[in-house]
């Protein structure tokens, strides 16, 4: 069978969602997935989501990039305050819930957060959480440029040989545009939103709906 390349963007916890869209993907044993980060906060199921993906990535070939939620949770864990600010105030109340206690967090997936990558680059395509800012090269980027930028990225031309694949800033629906994908569709942030992937190069859109 014919292997798939497949993006898949923000998930924050919400494990059903990731069960459904995994679901209609069908994915085989020869597909490649890439996962843009935000696997936590929000949603009630961040360990369940977690404990999904790892099952996943003994079936099929799995990169897994961190998201700027990964990236908080693991300094707040490690003592920041500033950055434990911003893991309990943007959904890491749920994040412990999930896993019945904060030191859980680390002792039980610790390893799957600290192998996180900053980006995938294949000849076609560069995955990334946030964006790219098109002035830098991609290696002098700082790790939380690549996972906060936004509208410096999303509404200028990168005028790379590469699509940018991304998530991080939320759309009704994926924001699709010549040199870039957007698949942030709002799960764990709102009611109505959902997790979306995309298949490529045909550019197939499948969404947990």
């Amino acid at each position: 069978m014919e292997s798939r390349l497949i993006a898949v963007g923000d998930i924050h916890g919400e494990y059903y969602k990731l069960e459904s869209l995994i679901s209609k993907l069908d994915i085989q044993n020869t597909d490649r997935l890439v996962f843009l980060g935000d696997y936590v906060d929000r949603g009630l199921y961040s360990k369940q989501v977690v404990d999904k993906l790892l099952e996943l990535s003994k079936f099929c070939s799995c990169e897994f990039l961190k998201g700027n939620h990964e990236y908080y949770m693991l300094k707040a864990l490690n003592g920041d305050k500033n950055a434990e600010y911003f893991f309990m105030t943007y959904g890491g109340v749920q994040t412990i819930e999930s896993y019945g206690n904060v030191e859980n967090i680390l002792k039980i997936h610790g390893d799957f957060y600290r192998n996180l990558k900053q980006y995938y680059v294949t000849d076609d395509y560069i995955f990334v959480h946030g964006g790219i800012n098109p002035d830098i090269p991609l290696e002098e980027h700082s790790e939380l440029e690549l996972l906060m930028i936004r509208d410096e990225f999303i509404y200028r031309p990168t005028n790379l040989l590469q699509k940018v694949i991304f998530g991080h800033t939320p759309f009704e629906k994926p924001f699709i545009a010549a040199d870039k994908i957007g698949l942030d569709t709002g799960a764990g942030k709102f009611d109505t939103g959902y997790i979306t992937a995309v298949i490529l190069p045909e550019e197939s859109f499948v969404s947990s709906l």
